[in-house]
C-alpha cells in the first residue's frame, strides 16, 4: 500500500482516502499506532558507520604506503631512527588527510535526516494535534500552513492559494502553485500539482492532505537509498598512482632481490653485507617525499581554487578536473542568475525589446533598435502601469545592491518600471490600491482595485495569458478599446513560448468610483487586453565566455535541468550549445541504456529530468570513457553528485545534502568558477608531472648507481643515509617549489587528458631514463675522479652528495618547462618559490658539508673550492645537455607535424 511507485497523483481524493483506509477526520489513535508498527517511524534511517579504527586502517591499504612502510622497516634495521621517523611521519600524514576527507563524505547521508520537519499539524479522530513528525503514518490527515516544511509525501485534498518551493527535489527555486486536481500517471514530479513532498517548503497559503508515503518510501527517502548504494569513485590520479606504486614496488623488490642473490651466490659476499646492500637499493629507489609533496601540490591547488570561489572538499578532486571531458550543469542560478527578466513586451501596436537583466534599473526599452520615449507610446505606458499596480513585491537598492522582497515575476515588473523611468512610489500614491485578489492556481490570475484622485477607479489583472484572454472582450489599440483579435494573441503567445519565455498577459477595465470590494465576478468578463510580456532567466554574461572557453578546451557542456524543454533550448541557443536535439525525461524513459549510450554524445540538452535520469546520463557517458563533472544544488542532485567523477554543489542556494555529496562547492554559484577550477586543475596536473619528472631521475639515478656498484664489485659512492638526506631535502624543498608554478599560456587550448593516460607516458619515461643516466655518469665519474686523485672515501662521498644536490638545483630549473626551453629570463629567474627553495637547499648543503655535528651524522668532510668549481661546471654542462635534448625533440615533433598535418 505505502509504496513510492504508487501513482498517488492519479487517484481521486475519495478513491485515495478509501485505498488508504482513512477519512477526513483522520485515523484513530489505535489504528495509527498499529500502522506505526508496520511502516516504522517517518524518518530516514542511517546505516551504521564504519568503526573509526577500521577507517584508519583503510588509509594504509595502498601499495605505495606499503612500499614506504617497507622503507621504514629497512631504515629501522639499519638503526637510522631519524629516517625511520620521517618516513613513518609521511605515512601518518597521508593517512590522516585521507581519514578527514572520508569523514566529511560520510556526512552526506546523515544530512538528509535534517530535511524532515520535526513537528506536524495532524488530524486524528477529528481532533487537531501538534505532534512529532516521526509518528506520522500513511493515511494520516495533515494540515500545511505558510512556513511549514512538508513532513511526508502528501496527496492534497484541499488547498487555498497554496504555493510550495520544491527546489530541493526539482532544482527550480520559483514556488509552484498547487491544487487538488488529478494528473495522469506519467506526469513528471515537477508537474504533479496535487502532491506535496517531504522536505519541501510551504511559502504561501494553506492545505489539507493525506499522507501517502513516509520515511524511506518518500521521494527524499528514495534519494537517500540511492546515495547509500553509490560507492565513492577513485579519481584518475588515485588509479594511476595505484598502478605506478605497484610497478614501482615490484621493480624495487625485484632489483633488491637480484642484487642480494647476486652478491651471495656470484660474489660470495656475507649475507649481512648483502642485506645492507639490498636495503641501500630499496632506500635509494623509493621516493620517500613523493606522497607528502604530491599532497602539498594538491593543497596549493585547493588554495588557488578558493580564490576563484571553488571550495575543494577532497584533495584528489583538484587533479581530476584536468581530465574532465563533460560538464553536466543545471540551468537555473548556475548558467543563469535565477533573476527573472522581462525581455519582450507585445501590445496590439508594437513588439518592444527590453535590455538588461536581473532585478535592477540597468537597461532600456527599445523599438526597432531605438530607445523608446514613453510619452509617445501610451500603449506601453498603460501595460507597464498595470504590471506595477497589480503587484505585491518590493525592490530596493542598498549598498549598491538590489534586493527583491516578494514574487519573482512581480520583481521583474518592478525592474521594468525602473527601466522605463516610472516612479513606482508615486504611481501607488496616484492610484491607491484598495482591494485585491491574490494569485490562485485555480483561477490563474491576480487582480487589484485602484482609485485615483480624479474620481476614477480601475481594475488591473495579470496572469496566465490564455486565462486572461478568456476574460477579455476587447484589446487596447490606438488608445481605445476595439474587438479583441484572439488568434493574433495566441500566435504571439506561441512565438514567445518557443523562445523559452514564460508568458504573462495583462488586462484592465474601469469601474465605478464607489466600487470598494473586489470580487471574482468583477474581473472575469469584459476586460480590455493590454498585451503580453515575455519573461526569461537570461544567461550570465560570464557564462557565455566560460562556455566558449570550455569548447576551445575540448570540454563538452550538457544542460541537465528540471525546466521545460523550450526554456532549456533557448538558454542553450544563447550560450552557443547545440540545440538541434533536446531530450526530456519522458524521452529518456523510452530509451534503453544501450540506445542512450549510443545517442549521448550527440545530444547536449536534457529537460524535465529526475535523479534517476541524471544517474543514467552519467553511466551512459562513462560508456565513452568520459570524465564527468556534475553540478547540483538540491537533494535530488545528491546521487548524481556522488556518482559523478566530480560533484560540484552550489554554495549559496545548495542544500547541505548536495554539498556533502560533492567534491567541490562553488561559493558564488557561478558556472564561470567551474571553468576557472578546470584551468587550475590542469595547472595542478602539469605541476604534478613536473614534480614526478623532477623526483624520479634522482631516485632512479641513485638506485642505478648502487645497483651498478654492487654489480661490478665497487665501493658504494653514496651511503643509504646520505641517499635519504638527498631524497628528503630535495623533495621537500626543491620539489615543493614546483607546486607554485604558474599556469602555462596554452593550457585551455589543449584537449583534456585521457582518463586512462598513464602517469608516466612514453615521453616522460624517456626523459626520466635520459636524466637518470646523466646522474649515474656524473656520480660515478666524480667518485672515480676523487678516489683516483687520492681523496679518502668520506671526502669522495661528500663530493658526490653535493654534486647530486647541485644537479637537482639545475635540473629543477629544467623542469619548469617540460617541453619548452627555459633559456630566457622568466625561465631562469621568473619564479620566487624556485629561487627561495634553491637558497634554502644551498644553506642546508653548506651545513651538511661544514657543520661538525652534520659531518659526524652523515660521515661528511669539508670540500675545497676546487671541488665546488668542478661540481658547478659539470652541472652547467648537464643543464645545457637537457635543454639541447628538448630542442631536438621539439624539432623532430615539428618535422612530423609538417609531414603529417592534422586533418580538419
Amino acid at each position: 500500500m505505502n509504496n513510492v511507485e504508487d501513482k498517488w497523483h492519479s487517484h481521486s481524493a475519495d478513491a485515495l482516502i478509501k485505498k488508504l483506509g482513512s477519512s477526513l477526520d483522520g485515523l484513530s489513535l489505535e489504528e495509527a499506532k498499529r500502522r506505526l508498527g508496520i511502516y516504522g517511524p517517518n524518518a530516514i534511517s542511517i546505516q551504521p558507520k564504519t568503526p573509526v579504527f577500521q577507517r584508519i586502517l583503510n588509509q594504509f591499504h595502498n601499495v605505495l604506503i606499503y612500499t614506504l612502510l617497507i622503507a621504514a622497516f629497512f631504515t629501522a634495521c639499519l638503526q637510522h631512527w631519524i629516517d625511520t621517523g620521517v618516513i613513518v611521519g609521511v605515512v601518518m600524514l597521508n593517512a590522516m588527510i585521507g581519514y578527514i576527507q572520508e569523514e566529511k563524505a560520510e556526512k552526506a547521508i546523515a544530512a538528509l535526516k535534517n530535511m524532515l520537519t520535526p513537528q506536524s499539524h495532524v488530524v486524528r479522530e477529528g481532533k487537531h494535534l501538534h505532534m512529532d513528525s516521526s509518528n506520522l503514518v500513511p493515511g494520516d490527515i495533515v494540515l500545511l500552513h505558510s512556513g511549514d516544511k512538508v513532513p511526508a509525501d502528501v496527496r492534497l485534498l484541499e488547498t487555498k492559494n497554496l504555493q510550495i518551493q520544491e527546489a530541493i527535489l526539482t532544482g527550480e527555486s520559483i514556488p509552484v502553485d498547487k491544487n487538488c486536481c488529478i494528473v495522469s500517471e506519467n506526469t513528471p514530479l515537477a508537474e504533479r500539482l496535487c502532491m506535496a513532498y517531504a522536505g519541501t517548503l510551504v511559502t504561501y497559503g494553506f492545505a489539507k492532505g493525506i499522507v501517502v508515503s513516509t520515511g524511506k518510501r518518500t521521494e527524499i527517502g528514495r534519494i537517500s537509498s540511492m546515495l547509500e548504494s553509490i560507492p565513492q569513485l577513485a579519481t584518475p590520479l588515485i588509479r594511476q598512482m595505484a598502478i605506478f606504486s605497484r610497478w614501482l614496488a615490484v621493480a624495487i623488490l625485484f632489483f633488491s632481490l637480484v642484487i642480494f642473490l647476486f652478491g651471495i651466490f656470484i660474489r660470495h659476499y656475507p649475507i649481512d653485507e648483502m642485506f645492507i646492500a639490498a636495503v641501500a637499493i630499496a632506500v635509494s629507489a623509493i621516493p620517500e617525499g613523493l606522497p607528502a609533496v604530491m599532497t602539498i601540490v594538491l593543497a596549493v591547488g585547493v588554495t588557488r581554487m578558493a580564490t576563484h570561489q571553488a571550495i575543494v572538499r577532497r584533495l584528489p578532486a583538484v587533479e581530476t578536473l584536468s581530465s574532465v571531458t563533460v560538464i553536466c550543469t543545471d540551468k537555473t542560478g548556475t548558467l543563469t542568475k535565477n533573476e527573472l527578466t522581462i525581455q519582450h513586451v507585445i501590445t496590439a501596436e508594437h513588439d518592444y525589446f527590453v535590455t538588461g537583466s536581473g532585478y535592477n534599473d540597468k537597461g532600456r526599452i527599445h523599438l526597432n533598435h531605438q530607445e523608446v520615449n514613453l510619452n509617445s507610446h501610451p500603449d506601453l505606458l498603460k501595460l507597464i502601469q498595470a504590471g506595477l499596480l497589480c503587484n505585491d513585491a518590493a525592490l530596493h537598492k542598498e549598498n549598491e545592491s538590489w534586493h527583491l522582497v516578494g514574487n519573482q515575476i512581480d520583481g521583474a515588473f518592478l525592474a521594468l518600471g525602473f527601466k522605463a523611468n516610472i516612479d513606482y512610489g508615486n504611481a501607488l500614491k496616484q492610484y491607491k490600491k484598495n482591494d485585491f485578489i491574490p494569485f490562485d492556481s485555480t483561477h490563474k490570475y491576480m487582480a487589484s482595485l485602484h482609485h485615483d484622485h480624479n474620481g476614477n477607479a480601475y481594475i488591473y489583472v495579470k496572469g496566465a495569458p490564455e486565462r486572461i484572454l478568456d476574460m477579455c472582450s476587447y484589446q487596447l489599440q490606438n488608445q481605445k478599446p476595439i474587438t479583441i483579435d484572439k488568434p493574433f494573441w495566441y500566435t504571439q503567445i506561441t512565438k514567445l513560448a518557443q523562445n523559452g519565455m514564460r508568458v504573462i498577459g495583462l488586462a484592465y477595465r474601469t469601474t465605478a468610483y464607489s466600487h470598494a470590494n473586489l470580487l471574482v465576478n468583477d474581473v472575469e468578463k469584459n476586460l480590455i487586453f493590454l498585451g503580453l510580456i515575455g519573461i526569461t532567466d537570461p544567461p550570465r554574461e560570464e557564462a557565455l565566455h566560460a562556455v566558449a572557453q570550455c569548447q576551445k578546451a575540448g570540454v563538452r557542456i550538457k544542460i541537465v535541468t528540471g525546466d521545460h524543454k523550450e526554456t532549456a533550448r533557448a538558454i542553450g541557443r544563447q550560450l552557443g550549445i547545440d540545440v538541434d536535439q533536446v531530450l526530456t525525461g519522458e524521452d529518456l524513459d523510452e530509451l534503453d541504456d544501450a540506445l542512450l549510450a549510443k545517442k549521448i554524445d550527440d545530444i547536449d540538452i536534457y529537460a524535465r529530468t529526475t535523479p534517476e535520469h541524471k544517474l543514467r546520463l552519467i553511466n551512459a557517458l562513462r560508456e565513452h570513457d568520459h570524465i564527468i563533472a556534475m553540478t547540483g544544488d538540491g537533494v535530488n542532485d545528491a546521487p548524481a553528485l556522488k556518482n559523478a567523477d566530480i560533484g560540484i554543489a552550489m554554495g549559496l542556494k545548495g542544500t547541505d545534502v548536495a554539498k556533502e555529496a560533492s567534491e567541490i562547492v562553488l561559493a558564488d554559484d557561478n558556472f564561470a568558477s567551474i571553468v576557472l577550477a578546470v584551468k587550475e586543475g590542469r595547472t595542478v596536473y602539469d605541476n604534478l608531472k613536473k614534480l614526478i619528472l623532477f623526483l624520479l631521475p634522482n631516485d632512479a639515478g641513485e638506485g642505478l648507481t648502487v645497483f651498478l656498484a654492487i654489480l661490478i664489485g665497487y665501493t658504494l659512492p653514496i651511503t643509504p643515509l646520505q641517499i635519504l638526506w638527498v631524497n628528503l631535502v630535495t623533495a621537500v624543498t626543491l620539489g615543493l617549489a614546483l607546486a607554485f608554478e604558474p599556469t602555462e599560456g596554452n593550457i585551455m587550448l589543449r584537449k583534456p587528458r585521457a582518463s586512462r593516460e598513464p602517469l608516466l607516458s612514453g615521453f616522460l619515461l624517456w626523459r626520466i631514463l635520459f636524466v637518470s643516466i646523466l646522474f649515474v655518469v656524473v656520480i660515478f665519474g666524480l667518485f672515480i675522479y676523487e678516489t683516483h686523485r687520492g681523496a679518502n672515501l668520506y671526502y669522495a662521498r661528500t663530493t658526490v652528495v653535493n654534486a647530486l644536490v647541485v644537479m637537482e638545483i639545475f635540473y629543477l630549473i629544467n623542469c619548469r618547462k617540460i617541453y619548452d626551453s627555459v633559456l630566457n629570463f622568466e625561465g631562469l629567474f621568473g619564479s620566487l618559490p624556485v629561487l627561495t627553495s634553491i637558497s634554502i637547499v644551498i644553506s642546508l648543503q653548506i651545513g651538511f658539508t661544514y657543520l661538525p655535528f652534520m659531518q659526524t651524522l652523515f660521515e661528511a668532510k669539508p670540500l675545497l673550492l676546487t671541488e665546488w668549481v668542478i661540481i658547478i661546471s659539470i652541472c652547467i654542462i648537464m643543464f645545457v645537455v637537457i635543454e639541447f635534448e628538448k630542442w631536438v625533440l621539439h624539432a623532430i615533433q615539428k618535422r612530423k607535424n609538417s609531414l603529417h598535418p592534422t586533418k580538419k
